[in-house]
Parts: structure tokens; C-alpha cells; sequence
């Protein structure tokens, strides 16, 4: 009984170090005050300030150029993540363990390493850096996690479903489209979610990457800004809808999963 009451408080403390932060940002984005920590009253004006035309337009720009970024590299590593992890699927065993190491290697990496990588690749190939070169950088780090998120679906997959539909006169790409695709797709949204997740997280790569044609994405405008001497204050309402709209996709997608098994399991 102790241990179990000592394990449940450990772990309530646990979601509250990890939570607390953003609870306090949620918090004070409902007050007008410009220092984190100082409550003037309830108030929605950042809110307003954050959508009002003009106000805050390099912010609202970097906001714009991070989510376009964020869906272009989650849906082209999405891509070629799925395709590559039916690729690995369908090797042998050991060249399979070998192309997964290689593969995991730059999850393994440090970001500061995979960002001066490119961007020596970047300089030595003379490609000017700018939006092309983020949206590049992004899906060569976002891939291997959408591998990572679609083999095992691949591997929980009845293989014979496959050659059955083979059998029954479907060419290979059909039988791609409409027996493969739909097993390993909760896999594939997964690893979307994540590379989204991943492209809108990202600072080390991004600035390495980025050039010095003015383009800002959130991570480079917060860090700009934090160096001034402060944060600007609409970056709290900002991290709220991030963090709330995140939230609602994650419990969608728990929902949607919950009723796909239990439609299984009848």
C-alpha cells in the first residue's frame, strides 16, 4: 500500500515538473503584464495584440514560414519514410539490421553535428541558403523517425494479405494502394505528427541552414529575441494555441485509434 501510494506521488510529481512550465505560460498569457510573473488582472489584449494586422508581423511571419515549413518536410518525409521502411521491410534479415543502424544513426547524432553537416553539403555543393535549404534540412532529419514509426506497423501486417491479393489479379502498385497503405497508415499519421512536431521544435539544424536572406522561423525569432534582453510578451498566447491545438490533435487521433480497435476486436 505505501509503495504504491509512493509510486502514484512520484509519478503526479513527475507530470508536474514536466508541466508546470507551460501551465504557467498558459497562465499568464491571460494578463496584460509585459514580465512572465507579474499578474495585473485577467486580460485577452495579447491575445488581440498577437492577431492584430501589423503589430507583430515579423513575428506572424516567422509563425507562417515555421508551419509551411513544418508541412512541407513532415509530408515529404512522410513519403519517403513509408516508402523506405517497405523497402527495409522486405530485405533480408541482416541487410535489414543494417540499413535500421544506418538509419538510426541520425536520430542518435547530435542536432548541432546534422546542422553543420548540411550546411558544409550546402556551401560545397553552392547552393544559397534560404527556405529550400531549411525545407531540406528538415526532411533529411524528420525521415528516419517516420521509418522508425511505419516498420512496425509493417511488421504487425499479415504478410499473406499481400500475396493474396496478388493472386487475385491485383498489380503491385493496387495491392500497395489498397492492402499496404491501409495497415501501416496509423503508422504513417504518426510519424507526420511527429515530423511536424520535430520541424517546429528545431533550432539547431535551422540556423545552420537558414542563410542571411532574412528568413525567420518561431525557434530563430524567439532566440533573437530572447538575446535583446526579454521575450516579446505575445509569445505566450502564441505557445498556448501550439500547445492547446497539439493537445486536441493528440486526443483526436487517441480517439480515432480506440474506436478502430474496438471495431477489431467485434
Amino acid at each position: 500500500m505505501v509503495k504504491k501510494i509512493l509510486a502514484q506521488g512520484y509519478l503526479w510529481l513527475l507530470l508536474l515538473l514536466l508541466y508546470s512550465p507551460i501551465i504557467i505560460i498558459v497562465i499568464y498569457s491571460f494578463t496584460e503584464a509585459k514580465v512572465l510573473g507579474n499578474w495585473t488582472g485577467f486580460s485577452t489584449k495579447l491575445y488581440t495584440s498577437l492577431f492584430h494586422t501589423g503589430t507583430h508581423h515579423s513575428l506572424m511571419n516567422a509563425l507562417l514560414n515555421t508551419i509551411s515549413i513544418a508541412l512541407i518536410a513532415a509530408t515529404a518525409s512522410t513519403l519517403l519514410g513509408s516508402i523506405a521502411a517497405i523497402g527495409i521491410f522486405n530485405l533480408k534479415a541482416r541487410t535489414q539490421k543494417a540499413i535500421g543502424l544506418v538509419n538510426s544513426i541520425p536520430i542518435l547524432n547530435g542536432d548541432i553535428i546534422t546542422g553543420i553537416s548540411l550546411f558544409l553539403l550546402f556551401v560545397s555543393l553552392g547552393i544559397s541558403q534560404g527556405y529550400t535549404t531549411v525545407v531540406l534540412a528538415h526532411i533529411t532529419f524528420c525521415t528516419p523517425y517516420v521509418v522508425l514509426s511505419v516498420l512496425p506497423r509493417l511488421k504487425q501486417m499479415n504478410p499473406n494479405i499481400y500475396e493474396a491479393a496478388l493472386d487475385l489479379g491485383a498489380t503491385p502498385m493496387q495491392a500497395l494502394r489498397k492492402v499496404i497503405i491501409p495497415e501501416i497508415r496509423p503508422g504513417m499519421i504518426s510519424g507526420f505528427i511527429l515530423a511536424v512536431t520535430l520541424s517546429i521544435d528545431d533550432f539547431a539544424v535551422t540556423i545552420f541552414t537558414i542563410g542571411n536572406e532574412g528568413l525567420e522561423t518561431l525557434s530563430t525569432y524567439i532566440y533573437a529575441d530572447a538575446r535583446k534582453g526579454g521575450l516579446t510578451p505575445e509569445l505566450r498566447p502564441l505557445s498556448t494555441i501550439i500547445f492547446v491545438t497539439v493537445l486536441a490533435l493528440l486526443i483526436i487521433i487517441n480517439k480515432r485509434a480506440e474506436k478502430q480497435r474496438e471495431r477489431q476486436n467485434k
